[in-house]
């Protein structure tokens, strides 16, 4: 498995326990005031969520950048 597919796996994963904590956050709260820990826990997901998905937003860029540098190179 290349680099850029282990980011998509991880990100799809990632999605999940977002979601997951996001879910149990708003059980907790309609159990009462939750812990500070279960409403501070979709961060570590969200904030990894951003840097996979900022580096797969990136990567058509950086193919492109790539090709036309290889073309100017040859020529």
């Amino acid at each position: 498995m290349n680099w850029n597919n282990w980011v998509r796996q991880v990100h799809r994963w990632l999605s999940v326990a977002f979601t997951a904590t996001v879910a149990a956050n708003f059980v907790a709260m309609g159990l009462g005031e939750p812990p500070l820990w279960v409403v501070y826990s979709p961060l570590l997901p969200l904030f990894l969520l951003m840097f996979t998905g900022l580096y797969m937003f990136v990567l058509p860029y950086a193919a492109k950048w790539r090709c036309m540098r290889g073309a100017v190179g040859q020529g």
